[in-house]
């Protein structure tokens, strides 16, 4: 069953583990540029574009990092990240590459010259939660089969 929104888009939340709140701070803070919401000794609220992010403080967190394989690059599995507009998805990935971040996929153009194509990269935070920042010409691609 597809259900369809009945208004416009509403902000997503997504809780996840990190290590360190410091090293999230920083890296969701100072490098991705999110807006620091509430936070306690155990979590902080972060804006990621306008949909609330948590990082929740587990000392004994390890990444289980796997793959799979799309449009012949290793895609980190799970990920999360939000679908920007072109001109953001660019200023993201230049602010990104001046900080010499280590992309798992360096910024690209995915599935070239057919549905769906999109620009995206993808790279870890510091707890090694895999991140995808993805940007199409046309938003009518998020979804198109043919």
């Amino acid at each position: 069953m597809n259900i369809e929104p009945l208004a416009p888009l509403r902000p997503f939340h997504l809780a996840f583990p990190v290590h360190d709140l410091q090293s999230a701070r920083i890296f969701y803070g100072d490098l991705l540029g999110c807006d620091e919401g509430r936070s306690d000794s155990h979590w902080i609220d972060f804006s990621l574009f306008g949909h609330q992010i948590v990082a929740h403080l587990d000392e004994n967190f390890v990444a289980r990092p796997m793959a799979n394989p799309v449009d012949g690059e290793q895609v980190p599995v799970p990920h999360f990240g939000v679908v920007l507009t072109m001109p953001a998805w660019q200023a993201l990935a230049d602010r990104l590459s001046a900080a010499a971040i280590e992309f798992v996929i360096a910024p690209t153009i995915r599935f070239q010259g057919q549905v769906g194509e999109q620009a995206t990269m993808f790279f870890h935070d510091p707890s090694g939660n895999a991140l995808e920042f993805k940007a199409f010409a046309s938003d009518d691609q998020l979804f198109a089969k043919d």
